[in-house]
């Protein structure tokens, strides 16, 4: 078999791309060949792709002992997203004792309060407003800098970081090393601060020591802490606007939540699993042992990616899944991921989720598009660089 040439996934859109559908209707899993390395297989069903998340004889790590892992950017993903257990049951059991639903939840209102103040700067300069920059950027940097403790006037600084450590550009590799070095650096001196003056607070939380009088030490802290800032910041960033692209697509849809708000939490677990945010299946998993996935025999040795968005997209487990349908029950979407490497931010994303999109149905009802999308192109999520609005 010919391995198909991977990803497929346009950046100019948010559709499911064909050959996703086409895979779920043959047998097995996928050959596919990404721009670097080996050929590997994906798992396009929501079963297939469930186990693969969720396995243990799966590996992520071993991505980095082997010289032709395949991928569709020049470098390798770093971090806990790449961990496997022990080390990363141990980081992220540390990470699920600060973040809490009290710790979460109490976030709320000032996600709530900062949509309207934006919201505010909005009607305030009269229409046309730019989405992305105006509205669904500013909103979740201010609640994951509120949660590390960072001050207002260092949130810019975030921003930037954020940015460089996401982009997919090769050009990019030595300005990433250099702001990666400068987040080490301030998150080392956060953590510095907190352990001279703790507070009742998610960064004082993180260093302090378990119940087995164990604590995180600083690289772990750092791998956590960009974890969190890239998983409660751009993921949500970057959806705000898909969201509100897709539902102006779907006008009923759109008429539906201004006419009962409330329907908002579940709407937006239904948009979560409607769109398929990642350029493509990001991160390769190697079998340590034969596993039967599906149909396919995975040898030892082998490389599986998984895709998310097409296992949200399989009828088997979602009846008409290409609709939109914001009554639907889409619990069991993968939309923050499955297993052990299920989001760790997916609480505050919610959260800012929530909030962004409930403020803009009550405050901008009569919002639309007024201009032609610019569509990032260089960077692991899809979505708009440049969404133009206007209201009346």
């Amino acid at each position: 078999m010919t391995p198909l040439a991977y990803p497929f996934n346009r950046f100019t859109d948010l559709k499911l791309a064909q050959p996703y559908r086409h895979a779920q209707q043959a047998p097995g899993l996928l050959r596919i060949q990404m721009p670097i390395g080996a050929p590997a297989w994906l798992a396009t069903r929501y079963d297939d792709v469930r186990l693969v998340l969720g396995d243990r004889r799966f590996s992520r790590s071993e991505a980095f002992r082997r010289d032709d892992s395949p991928r569709a950017f020049p470098r390798i993903a770093g971090g806990i997203v790449m961990m496997d257990p022990p080390q990363l049951t141990r980081i992220r059991s540390r990470a699920a004792q600060a973040f809490t639903r009290r710790r979460v939840e109490a976030l709320r209102p000032h996600a709530r309060d900062y949509a309207h103040q934006l919201i505010d700067r909005m009607l305030a300069a009269g229409p046309p407003a730019d989405l992305v920059n105006d509205y669904a950027l500013p909103l979740p940097l201010a609640l994951i800098c509120e949660l590390l403790g960072v001050p207002v006037q260092d949130r810019d600084r975030f921003k930037v970081w954020n940015d460089s450590l996401l982009s997919t550009r090769p050009e990019d590799a030595d300005q990433t090393q250099l702001h990666l070095g400068e987040l080490a650096a301030y998150i080392k001196d956060l953590v510095a601060e907190r352990r001279r003056a703790p507070r009742d607070d998610f960064m004082t939380a993180l260093t302090q020591a378990d119940e087995k009088g164990e604590s995180l030490n600083e690289e772990q802290l750092l791998l956590l802490c960009i974890a969190i800032l890239v998983a409660g910041y751009e993921g949500s960033a970057s959806q705000i606007p898909n969201f509100i692209q897709v539902l102006l697509d779907n006008p009923a849809q759109w008429q539906q939540l201004k006419a009962d708000p409330e329907q908002i939490p579940q709407a937006v677990e239904e948009l979560l699993r409607y769109i398929p945010l990642a350029s493509a299946a990001m991160f390769v998993h190697y079998a340590l042992e034969d596993i039967q996935v599906g149909e396919t025999l995975v040898r030892q040795g082998d490389a599986v990616f998984a895709s998310i968005g097409a296992a949200n997209h399989d009828p088997a487990r979602f009846e008409n899944p290409q609709a939109l349908d914001l009554q639907r029950d889409a619990s069991g979407h993968f939309g923050f991921g499955h297993g052990l490497h299920h989001c760790i931010g997916s609480a505050l994303a919610r959260v800012e989720l929530q909030e962004a999109l409930h403020a803009l149905v009550v405050r901008l009802p009569s919002l639309q598009r007024c201009g032609d999308v610019q569509w990032k192109t260089a960077t692991f999520f899809r979505g708009a660089h440049c969404l133009p609005v206007t209201w009346s």
